[in-house]
C-alpha cells in the first residue's frame, strides 16, 4: 500500500475523478474522521482531534443531533501506519458498533445514512486499490429514511417574491434576474452562480448548466427571465466600474466579483424579511417550487426529471405528492360519480 495518508488519497480520488464539489469532500472527510476517532476511541487508542461536538450542526448542512465540524478539507485526517492498520482492519461488527454510537448519540437518519454513504464509498476505493480484500459495509443496511416532503412556495408568494426588489438600482435588477432565473429553470444556486455570459442562449432561449459531477445539460429559459438578464447586463455594461467587473460571471457582487452562493441566501434573506414569507425559504425552495408547479400544471414527471438533471427518476417522485390537488380536480371533473 501507498505510504501517502490513505484518506488525502481517497479525497483526491473524489475530486480529481469523481469530480465531486468541494463541499462534498469536507463532508466526506468530516465522516471519516469521526470514525477514526471513533476506532480509536473503542480500542483504547488515541490521535488528533480533528473535530468539534456542536449540538445542532452537521459538516454537510443535515441532522438535528450532536455532529461534528472540519476546520479545512486541505487538512485531513493525518494517519499513522497503525492507524492505517486499524481502518484497512475493520470488520462489520466495528460498524455496527459505529452505528449504535450514532443512535446513543441521537444522529437523525439522514445524517447516519450519509456517514454510511461515505464509508459505503471509502472501502469500496480501498477494494478497488486492493488496499482490502474484503467490504466491511458489504452486509451493512442503510436505516430507512423518513420522507420529509419538499417545502414549496405557492405561485401567490413566488410572484411577490420577485417583484420585491427595487429594480431601479443594478443591484436590484441583478437580483431580480437572479429570482426570475431561479425560478424559471429549476437551477441549483450553485449553478447560478457558475452561470457565464456564454452560457446563456438569448435567441435559443436557453442555458447551459454545468451540474453536480460535472455533468452539463441545457435548459429552456422563460422569455420574462432573459428580459431581466438583458436588463441588468445592461445596467451593468453602463455602470462607471464595469471595466473591472469579472466579465465572463453573469451575477457578480457590488465589488464586480463573481456572486457566491452565500450571497445569494443573505439576498433572498431580505427579500423574505421585506414581504413577510417564511424565514426558512432557502434558494433550494425556488428549485423545489419550479418542480412542483410544473407538475401542478401537467408536466410529465420523466421532462422535469431532466430539467432539474437528477440521474435518477426516484429522486424527482419527491415531488408527486402535491400533484394530488391536481388529480382531485380532474376526478371532480371527469367521474361520473364524483
Amino acid at each position: 500500500m501507498s505510504e501517502n495518508n490513505l484518506i488525502e488519497e481517497f479525497l483526491n480520488y473524489l475530486r480529481f475523478e469523481r469530480h465531486f464539489s468541494p463541499h462534498t469532500a469536507k463532508c466526506y472527510a468530516a465522516d471519516l474522521s469521526q470514525f477514526c476517532e471513533f476506532l480509536a476511541d473503542s480500542r483504547g487508542g488515541s490521535r488528533p482531534q480533528t473535530q468539534t461536538a456542536q449540538p445542532g450542526y452537521d459538516a454537510a448542512g443535515g441532522g438535528t443531533a450532536v455532529a461534528t465540524s472540519v476546520k479545512s478539507v486541505a487538512a485531513p485526517v493525518q494517519m499513522g501506519h497503525d492507524e492505517r492498520a486499524v481502518l484497512m482492519a475493520v470488520e462489520d461488527e466495528d460498524v455496527r458498533r459505529f452505528l449504535a454510537f450514532l443512535r446513543e448519540h441521537e444522529y437523525s437518519k439522514s445524517t447516519t445514512a450519509r456517514k454510511l454513504a461515505t464509508l459505503r464509498s471509502f472501502y469500496k476505493f480501498c477494494l478497488k486499490r486492493s488496499y482490502v480484500q474484503n467490504n466491511p459495509l458489504s452486509s451493512i443496511r442503510t436505516p430507512k429514511q423518513d420522507k420529509r416532503l419538499p417545502k414549496f412556495l405557492e405561485e401567490e408568494q413566488v410572484r411577490r417574491l420577485l417583484e420585491t426588489p427595487d429594480v431601479t438600482t443594478l443591484l436590484g435588477a441583478r437580483d431580480r434576474a437572479m429570482l426570475e432565473t431561479m425560478y424559471s429553470t429549476g437551477v441549483r444556486v450553485s449553478e447560478l452562480v457558475d452561470l457565464n455570459l456564454s452560457d446563456v442562449d438569448f435567441v435559443g432561449e436557453c442555458l447551459h448548466i454545468r451540474g453536480k459531477g460535472k455533468k452539463e445539460r441545457v435548459t429552456p429559459i422563460s422569455p420574462t427571465a432573459l428580459a431581466w438578464i438583458r436588463r441588468y447586463m445592461d445596467m451593468r455594461r453602463s455602470d462607471p466600474r464595469s471595466a473591472n467587473f469579472d466579465q465572463q460571471a453573469v451575477f457578480v457582487n457590488k465589488h464586480g466579483q463573481r456572486l457566491s452562493t452565500r450571497s445569494v441566501r443573505r439576498k433572498l434573506d431580505k427579500y423574505l424579511a421585506i414581504t413577510g414569507l417564511d424565514s426558512s425559504i432557502s434558494p433550494h425552495t425556488l428549485r423545489h417550487s419550479f418542480a412542483t408547479h410544473m407538475l401542478n400544471r401537467g408536466a410529465d414527471l420523466r421532462s422535469v426529471q431532466e430539467l432539474l438533471g437528477h440521474q435518477s427518476l426516484s429522486t424527482t417522485q419527491i415531488y408527486t405528492h402535491v400533484t394530488t390537488e391536481r388529480m382531485k380536480q380532474a376526478y371532480d371533473e371527469s367521474h361520473p360519480r364524483a
